[in-house]
């Protein structure tokens, strides 16, 4: 609602001058626009790098998370193109700097671009593989992916080397850009089966229950309602695990269950389980 009204006072004010009107939107707000498209591309670059080469090993061109002491041909997020890019301004390069950190965490600085005898060596796999969040201090992988990343820039009219329209911070070459890890690991991985009756009934302790110290324990509730529930019995899952930044959970149980996280499929499945009840 913030950034509607502000482009409408706007172009109330001014008709037609469509530049200002984005400018009116709060600053933080307007970043976020840009990371946004960024994370739109590196997911639909990720989908692609799981869809054309799999998940079982790493393959020629790819881009794994690398150290100093490990990599002997490093490339370094640095790029004097970053200058030349019109992004000349050193107030606002911070701003979209401490923007960028805070978009990607758990981005890295080095990077390694895999060679044939890094896959025979198979000194990397693919917890080490990473994509680029497009911008101006970033490579990207020497195979198809990165044809892809520009294939779907350019279907929208977005540039990944230039700032076309002179607004630099509208533009992907304003951000320096940054890494994330393709795949991940969970840890302190852990599970339990608990069967209920009566599907209004928490079957667990939020955090906030245990912070605020509720009286009730919903699963003691469950456990001593189920017997007077006439209701069929159900069995629910319950996991516990830690992902790393920039991992999520919702995408681990998707890999773990094999099921889609749509919310169309999670509507038809609601609906199926309604019409059992009747």
């Amino acid at each position: 609602m913030v950034a509607e009204k502000a482009i409408l006072q706007c172009l109330k004010k001014s008709p037609g001058n469509y530049l200002q009107a984005l400018k009116a939107i709060p600053r933080t707000l307007r970043m976020m626009y840009v990371h946004s498209y960024q994370s739109y591309l590196w997911n639909h670059a990720a989908s692609m790098r799981v869809q054309k080469y799999g998940t079982d090993q790493v393959v020629l061109g790819d881009l794994v998370d690398c150290n100093e002491e490990s990599c002997n041909e490093v490339k370094q997020v640095d790029d004097p193109k970053y200058e030349e890019a019109g992004c000349n301004d050193s107030s606002e390069n911070n701003h979209l700097d401490e923007a960028d950190v805070l978009a990607a965490e758990g981005s890295c600085t080095l990077v390694k671009v895999i060679s044939k005898e890094d896959v025979a060596s198979g000194q990397y796999t693919c917890t080490d593989v990473v994509l680029p969040l497009p911008g101006s201090r970033v490579i990207y992988p020497q195979n198809d992916i990165e044809q892809y990343y520009q294939d779907l820039a350019n279907k929208d009219g977005v540039s990944l080397t230039e700032c076309t329209h002179n607004v630099k911070e509208f533009s992907l070459t304003s951000m320096t850009g940054a890494y994330r890890r393709v795949f991940g690991k969970a840890k302190d991985f852990e599970w339990e089966l608990i069967k209920y009756r009566d599907a209004s009934i928490p079957l667990t302790m939020t955090d906030l229950d245990m912070v605020t110290k509720a009286s009730s324990t919903p699963n003691g509730e469950a456990m001593l309602k189920e017997e007077e529930s006439l209701g069929e019995q159900q069995l629910a899952l319950k996991l516990s695990f830690t992902l790393a930044a920039s991992s999520y959970a919702t995408m681990a149980i998707r890999e773990l269950l094999k099921t889609s996280t749509s919310v169309a499929f999670h509507k038809a499945l609601n609906q199926q389980s309604c019409h059992k009840g009747d």
